[in-house]
């Protein structure tokens, strides 16, 4: 059984001390990186899931992402993204990262994040469930909200969606909340986890 550590990847020594505060008190063993490469230097001897910032000097989240699937080394992987980060977050999860987040965040937004990351290490932690549990919150959207949800999980902005269904922008973000409230997600980076994990 792999030890639940926490890798997390960050060149913000600030960020590094403040989460190291964070898993202390909350009983979550875990080492700090302040780049991709080092963490890679120190991958044989790596177990647990990895916590990683989206955009830092050198080797990018998404690339340390593409790496670790290069070397067949199956982790899971939490990504931190910025606001303006959100379509790369993306692509990060289409890559196979299990989760993002988006800064700044809640302590308890951040635990849950990597402690469900930490659960896919167990033999029952498996992926099935959570496809379940998002076809059912998503199965009361309308083929309209479908629609725009497309466009959000795409990284569209609501202008290029609009164009591209043929409405108004006001009309998009009318829909938007809807996506919010009918899946009960309490931001975007919630919903666009329910939608990658029902294979949207």
């Amino acid at each position: 059984m792999p030890t639940e550590r926490v890798h997390v990847i960050d060149d913000d020594a600030g960020l590094r001390e403040a989460l190291a505060f964070l898993f202390e008190v909350n009983g979550v063993d875990a080492d700090f990186h302040v780049s991709a490469d080092a963490f890679l230097e120190a991958l044989p001897v790596a177990s647990g899931c990895v916590l990683t910032d989206v955009r830092m000097p050198g080797r990018t989240g998404l690339e340390l992402v593409q790496e670790l699937k290069a070397r067949g080394v199956d982790l899971p992987v939490v990504v931190m993204t910025g606001h303006g980060d959100v379509p790369l977050a993306v692509e990060a999860m289409k890559a196979g990262v299990v989760d993002f987040i988006e800064k700044p965040f809640g302590d308890d937004v951040l635990l849950k994040a990597v402690r469900s990351a930490l659960t896919r290490l167990k033999p029952d932690g498996g992926t099935e469930s959570e496809r379940l549990s998002a076809d059912a919150r998503l199965s009361g959207l309308s083929p309209r909200e479908r629609d725009v949800l497309g466009g959000v999980v795409a990284g569209k902005p609501n202008k290029v969606i609009a164009h591209e269904l043929e409405i108004s922008p006001r009309t998009v973000e009318i829909y938007r909340a809807n996506l919010m409230s009918k899946t009960g997600a309490r931001n975007i980076a919630e919903l666009m986890r329910i939608a990658l994990a029902a294979g949207l």
